[in-house]
């Protein structure tokens, strides 16, 4: 049985399992709460008024409430995303903008566990991820540098998906999903708990049609399972597996030379994730994480020179291949603790090796795994009932490069009983991946043996980036409104950004470098500053009716316009959340965002900005209870309003000046859930 096979039968055996009774918790309660705890920031279990920095956190009720399909989606709710879709399966996820055409900017967490993909690219892989939207409790976003927390994948901030307990009810969930564009989709999961031990196994199958003018289909299959364990009244263990398998409709009809002709790929990954904790009060705790994440993609095709003029014969047939497999191993140790009355720390150190297979992106051979040590330190101390310090500090070493102290230092000043102000410092280092250093790509003809095309070239002389980061913040409750507001008002100074930058051919050079020229990842010459503000309002000013309203305005001075381009000037978004009794409830957000250069592009000598866009998402849904189950069914649409391009192929859109070469869809289908 194929890896995609084992875990569609996995879905239907869940189905059966699951079937006829009732649905998720109930809609009743808040969609955000007002003073929540957040884990992510500084490891410390804090309120929002005391963290050192800006947090969202979205919970469960709010990720049901949009009735979204995928997370990336979620994360536009956050101010200072900046999203962007290429095709219906690939999403670029960034904080501010910048990154390249795969970005890492962000360290991305599930459980505390790094999900990067050390495979060529590096990034991470939106739709593929090993997760069920209907297992996350809720999703921390630190919203700026957090690098001595997390190390240097949280060059501009930090994601860390946390998932529910396995003993949650309801014990038995199936959500069932059909509309337009062939969306067929199918979850389920069955949980329980006996003798202090529960499990829960989850799977998902989507399917869909993606944007309607491209070969754009898709296929996911997710199969995972969460254990937990309570050894005694001190020690716990949490295990977590997760497996997913994809098919993706890729490339398009007519690009130059076919270098990203029609084609499937096929990815596979799986997880293996072990956690300790032993507990021995509230701020008494070891943590002990062990964890293995593996990646396998077979992408390949052949170039063609049918629709050139004139043809190129000797360019047919050449093979061309994204192949690559990646594992991931890591360790890593955590202690919170009590240091005195009002002092409180957090440390530890983690070990962490990459290793990745990919002949075709390596031509010099494959390059070497890549080791990473790191210790971390957080401390929070309360100077006085109002005055709040939290400092930290991480030391951080990548194989080959040198080692960096990384320092944080924010001060929190409660003014009232509901205003807290805030200010800080954050420095980081962004981690190179081995593409960036060593890729080298070469297109060659099986017959004579001619290098055709080398369009990436290797760097291994690659500084990483730093940034330094300069905040001031405001954290509110406004007891009248039943609101609160997150206010943050930043400089981000960068120093060695990377993008790719067109190179003189190389010796010998190619035959088709006057099509298709060489390019490398370079270090931007000059720094540049990042300043803006962007706030977070929620409110419940009415019983029965919530909002909430994200606004980001950034002022990106690189002093290079094609650089500029990559952060958009402003994002929006705007959601209004509406119980209509009856177990009625709808959501609609509104979603804004200014113009954005996504990426470097294929050839980046290719420049693309998509314009401005405004566009609504919609879910309306009914919640009833037949017996014991709770029956919920919906309709929901997204990407509602004029038509607009997000993230495009830019050599395909160098070629087709005239249109967008690539269009978001929109997308509307029917819902039916039963929790029992």
């Amino acid at each position: 049985m194929s890896e995609g096979a084992a875990v569609r039968a996995g879905v239907v055996l869940l189905a059966v399992l699951s079937a006829p009774h009732a649905m998720a918790e109930s809609t009743e309660a808040l969609f955000f709460d007002p003073m929540p705890v957040v884990l992510s920031v500084s490891r410390l279990p804090q309120p929002l008024p005391e963290v050192p920095g800006a947090a969202t956190m979205i919970d469960r009720s709010f990720i049901e409430a949009t009735g979204y399909r995928d997370l990336a989606r979620v994360l536009r709710l956050v101010p200072g995303m900046m999203i962007g879709q290429e095709r219906g399966h690939y999403q670029w996820v960034t904080y501010h903008g910048l990154g390249n055409d795969f970005p890492t900017e962000m360290q991305v967490m599930i459980d505390g566990r790094s999900v990067y993909s050390p495979s060529s690219f590096g990034g991470v892989d939106w739709y593929a991820l090993p997760l069920a939207m209907d297992e996350i409790d809720r999703i921390e976003v630190v919203r700026g540098t957090n690098t001595n927390a997390y190390g240097a994948n949280a060059f501009l901030g930090a994601i860390n998906i946390l998932t529910r307990h396995a003993s949650e009810l309801p014990e038995r969930r199936v959500h069932v999903r059909m509309g337009g564009d062939g969306i067929r989709d199918l979850s389920a999961s069955v949980s329980n708990a006996a003798n202090g031990a529960a499990f829960r196994l989850s799977a998902v199958s989507r399917r869909d049609g993606g944007f309607e003018e491209l070969e754009d289909n898709s296929q996911l299959d997710v199969l995972t399972l969460r254990g937990d364990v309570q050894i005694d009244t001190d020690n716990a263990l949490v295990l977590r597996v997760g497996i997913s398998s994809a098919l993706r409709g890729e490339g398009y009809a007519a690009s130059s030379l076919n270098n990203n002709g029609l084609r499937n790929s096929r990815s596979f990954a799986d997880t293996l994730h072990l956690q300790w904790r032993r507990t021995t009060g509230a701020d008494e705790e070891w943590m002990l994480n062990l964890y293995r994440n593996h990646e396998r993609i077979r992408d390949r095709w052949a170039a063609s020179t049918a629709a050139e003029s004139p043809p190129l014969p000797y360019y047919d047939g050449v093979p061309l291949d994204r192949d690559r497999d990646s594992v991931r191993h890591g360790v890593e140790l955590q202690r919170r603790q009590l240091l005195a009355p009002g002092i409180k720390a957090v440390w530890g150190l983690e070990w962490r090796r990459d290793e990745v297979d990919a002949p075709f992106l390596f031509s010099q051979g494959r390059p070497d795994h890549l080791d990473l040590q790191r210790l971390f330190a957080n401390l929070e101390w309360r100077l006085r009932e109002d005055l709040n310090l939290n400092a930290g500090v991480l030391h951080e070493k990548y194989q080959g490069e040198a080692a960096h102290f990384t320092p944080r230092a924010f001060l929190n000043w409660q003014a009232t009983a509901n205003d807290t102000l805030r200010a800080g410092y954050a420095r980081a280092y962004k981690q190179l991946t081995l593409f960036e250093k060593y890729g080298d790509i070469r297109a060659v003809d099986p017959v004579s043996g001619d290098v055709l095309v080398r369009p990436y070239l290797p760097n291994p002389g690659l500084r990483q980036s730093r940034v330094d980061s300069v905040e001031v913040g405001y954290f509110g409750r406004l007891p009248q409104w039943r609101a609160s507001l997150d206010v943050r008002v930043f400089n981000e100074r960068i120093r060695d950004f990377i993008l790719r930058v067109p190179q003189p051919d190389p010796f010998p050079a190619p035959v088709l470098s006057p099509v298709l020229g060489s390019a490398r990842y370079e270090n931007y010459g000059h720094a540049f500053d990042l300043r803006g503000l962007e706030y977070q309002l929620e409110a419940e000013p009415q019983v029965g009716s919530r909002f909430r309203l994200t606004h980001t305005l950034v002022d990106p001075r690189a002093g290079d316009p094609d650089v500029d381009r990559r952060v958009s000037p402003y994002a929006a978004s705007m959601s209004w959340l509406q119980d209509w009794r009856g177990g009625w409830h709808s959501m609609v957000s509104m979603l804004r965002m200014g113009a954005l250069a996504g990426g470097d592009g294929f050839v980046p000598r290719f420049r693309y900005s998509a314009e401005p866009y405004t566009s609504w998402d919609l879910n309306l849904w009914r919640t009833v209870r037949v017996r014991d189950t709770a029956v919920r069914y919906s309709l929901s649409a997204i990407n509602v309003g004029a038509r607009h391009q997000e993230i495009a192929d830019r050599s395909m859109q160098f070629l087709n000046p005239g249109r967008p070469i690539n269009p978001v869809s929109a997308m509307v289908w029917l819902g039916l859930a039963l929790s029992f």
